[in-house]
């Protein structure tokens, strides 16, 4: 069963990348072709990715308590009618900017309720011995959504600009359906005390997650004098935080946290540049399709090869290596302009990224407890998804004011301030023994 369930959750992960890289390619052009400046699209973008920053922590709660699967279900439905309202308004005519916006930010929002309760599933789905695997198969699914999804966006926003969002649309519907197939239970194992502190063994105190173990009594009668009722908000706040104090409580998952934000942030800042490099050079959609689908079949390679290559150099020596190796290729993207230059950095840029982001994710799934799965992963999320959120803002910002190569320079300096904390002896220390199965 965990087989079937896995592969289920790999084609929903797959077919619901395809939709969005579709979608997500053309929809900077869509804003710069109705005459919205670059830091308009920035902003845009920027905003519609923050919508979650707050959402996933709360969701995590409730896909920890047995909810994963109705949570994933009512998600991508939500996705699937936000998305098809906007196909049919880019079909009727020019819509305004406060209909984009507002589409765009319930897609986001359902977006990020989906990736908020699916944390866990390969823990739940997948033998502790296949995880490093899965995660590796999961990442290839992602990058293989980066080579089909732009290039299928391009070509559909040359026939239609309605195209790509509608088929964005009908892929949210496919996830549903093989989500709703899945016949394995999603419920994680229920908290101890222990795993909801992250932190160690379980207080001896008072609990107010459960029946008293005795009945209290009072100071004259003896009787049984019932346990004042736990306040529910405080009760979600502190449940919602465990993630937080587990992530502070272990260097491995705090490297987790400072790698992906510092590196999500690069990789975004760099595609917006790609868009308005190669916008200004009059290329159209199909370019930055082809651009985009170049760095995904890199990115494809680079997840297949990472348990290989982890296995033989160790992740030591793969992390701080791969950093270091971001900093020459970011700095190389402030120089070109042309799209077969600009792709084949990106591509490079793509290609060693994975080799780290695997064995980091494998190891953070590794280090965290079933039944806090969702809540440390909305932790980590939300970090990197508030760099997302920032990413295209400060893109827009640094091309409007300075240069289209600002971006890349911007983003190689804060690589090299990366590749220094990752090679700090303690920071080695936290990756040894990790390792991708």
């Amino acid at each position: 069963m965990g087989t079937r369930d896995f592969r289920l959750l790999w084609w929903a992960n797959a077919t619901d990348g395809i939709g969005s890289q579709a979608s997500g390619a053309v929809l900077p052009l869509l804003l710069l072709h109705l005459g919205h400046s670059p830091r308009t699209v920035g902003l845009i973008a920027g905003v519609s990715t923050a919508v979650g920053l707050l959402l996933g922590p709360l969701v995590a709660v409730a896909a920890d308590r047995g909810a994963r699967k109705r949570v994933m279900l009512a998600s991508s439905l939500l996705a699937a009618l936000a998305m098809g309202a906007l196909s049919l308004a880019l079909l009727l005519g020019t819509p305004p900017l406060a209909l984009i916006l507002t589409a765009v930010l319930v897609e986001r929002f359902a977006t990020a309720c989906f990736e908020a309760a699916a944390r866990g599933t390969v823990a739940l789905l997948v033998p502790g011995p296949g995880q490093g695997r899965a995660v590796s198969r999961l990442a290839a699914a992602d990058q293989g959504a980066l080579i089909t999804g732009p290039a299928l966006g391009g070509l559909l926003y040359q026939a239609s600009r309605a195209l790509p969002f509608l088929a964005d649309a009908l892929s949210y519907v496919v996830g549903a359906l093989c989500v709703r197939a899945v016949r394995a239970d999603l419920s994680a194992p229920g908290p101890s005390p222990a795993a909801d502190t992250g932190t160690g063994p379980a207080d001896t105190g008072p609990a107010d997650t459960g029946p008293a173990t005795g009945p209290a009594t009072g100071p004259a009668t003896g009787a049984a004098r019932p346990r004042p009722p736990a306040r529910r908000g405080g009760r979600l706040l502190r449940e919602g935080a465990a993630g937080l104090r587990l992530v502070r409580s272990s260097p491995l998952l705090r490297l987790v946290l400072v790698w992906g934000t510092t590196v999500n942030l690069v990789v975004v800042m760099l595609y917006y540049e790609a868009v308005f490099t190669l916008q200004r050079g009059g290329h159209g959609g199909a370019t930055l399709g082809g651009v985009l689908t170049a760095s995904g079949a890199a990115g494809l390679a680079g997840a297949l090869a990472a348990p290989r290559v982890v296995g033989r150099f160790g992740a030591p020596r793969i992390v701080p290596g791969v950093t270091w190796a971001l900093v020459p290729l970011a700095a190389l993207l402030a120089t070109v302009t042309g799209a077969w230059a600009y792709g084949l950095l990106f591509a490079l840029v793509c290609l060693a990224m994975p080799l780290a982001s695997v064995v980091l994710q494998a190891g953070a799934l590794a280090a965290t407890a079933p039944a806090l799965q969702a809540r440390t992963g909305a932790v980590l999320a939300t970090a990197t998804v508030g760099a997302a959120a920032l990413a295209p803002v400060l893109a827009g910002v640094l091309t409007d004011r300075f240069a289209t190569g600002a971006p890349a320079l911007a983003c190689g300096a804060a690589l090299a301030l990366l590749a220094v904390h990752t090679s700090r002896r303690p920071v080695r220390g936290a990756l040894a023994g990790t390792a991708t199965a």
